[in-house]
């Protein structure tokens, strides 16, 4: 597995870090048995860096992905996790006030069962929260060893560079993917001028980029895809057919998958260093973690860009549509 240095945090970590999201419950229910075997063949495997959140199910994303790395040396993971959101109404609010960090970041290392998380982010920017107020506390918190590294994710640049006037954003967290190319105005080009560290979500399309949804698709109870309008009607069907033509493309002129084509062309991006990939299932596991090991020319890269033209762009939920 090939490693990067993650922007100025200077932490060393694989290329494909393993995500937790689908062990949440908004993806549907987990076999808890599979979602440990996956984890354990990723970290077999030479991924090294794995991402959680408090929210992916208030702990039970956190206390199975420290199942799944039981009895491994500490010092060789790189452990991340969000805060951020707390529940509220009938879903989610953000909430980045120094009250519900600290608590998030108490309840995150006791689901963890760790003393320290390398890398802590805000999960969602808090428009009613100053983030000088968010940065003062998560200072404190490296002050006291609980986490070792701050960042963020879902942030604009100016926001960024806002957060970043207390305390600096060693690094970022957004959604990219070949249907959602917006960050590459602003936040890919301000993350390389500022030595913030990239580690993209959602290289998939949240299962689109997999090559196995068709337009008759029913997703499980609990899925937010099954009332999403991605997933459904006139866009959802046009883009199938340029998934389709991705799939023709890279299976027979390039040998690979089409998941394996998504996920190196998020990682040929230079300012990214990383891509996170998160399944349920540890016989996908390889297949994900060879995209590391792809290099995708620039004629490759032209190409894609030809097929994509036919492409509707698509965005991904946030936490009060989840």
């Amino acid at each position: 597995m090939r490693t990067t240095t993650l922007g100025r945090s200077g932490l060393t970590v694989s290329r494909i870090a393993f995500g937790t999201w689908q062990l949440g419950g908004d993806w549907g229910a987990t076999d808890e048995k599979s979602a440990t075997a996956a984890i354990r063949q990723a970290a077999d495997n030479g991924v090294t860096f794995f991402d959680t959140a408090q929210a992916y199910g208030f702990g039970a994303s956190e206390r199975l992905l420290a199942e799944g790395l039981r009895g491994r040396p500490r010092e060789d993971l790189v452990i991340a996790t969000k805060g951020g959101l707390r529940p509220g109404g009938a879903g989610l609010v953000r909430d980045a006030g120094a009250e519900w960090i600290r608590k998030g970041v108490d309840e995150s290392l006791r689901a963890l069962d760790t003393d320290y998380i390398d890398l802590y982010q805000i999960h969602w920017p808090d428009p009613r929260t100053p983030f000088a107020e968010t940065a003062d506390e998560l200072a404190k918190l490296v002050a006291d060893d609980k986490i070792r590294h701050v960042g963020v994710s879902n942030f604009s640049a100016g926001q960024m560079e806002a957060f970043s006037a207390t305390l600096p954003v060693e690094t970022v967290q957004p959604p990219y993917h070949l249907f959602r190319r917006a960050i590459e105005s602003d936040v890919l080009p301000y993350a390389a001028a500022h030595d913030i560290g990239v580690l993209v979500y959602g290289p998939l399309a949240h299962g689109l980029l997999g090559g196995h949804l068709q337009p008759n698709t029913r997703f499980a109870a609990g899925d937010w895809r099954a009332a999403s309008d991605v997933f459904r009607g006139e866009a959802f069907a046009r883009n199938l057919a340029v998934v389709a033509d991705l799939q023709h493309f890279a299976r027979n002129e390039l040998g690979i998958t089409l998941g394996q084509l998504a996920v190196a062309w998020t990682l040929a991006h230079p300012a990214v260093d990383v891509a996170i990939v998160g399944t349920r299932n540890p016989g996908h596991v390889d297949e994900a973690l060879a995209a590391a090991e792809i290099d995708l020319g620039d004629d490759t890269m032209r190409r894609i860009d030809d097929i994509m033209r036919d492409a509707t762009p698509i965005a991904g939920p946030t936490p009060e549509t989840t």
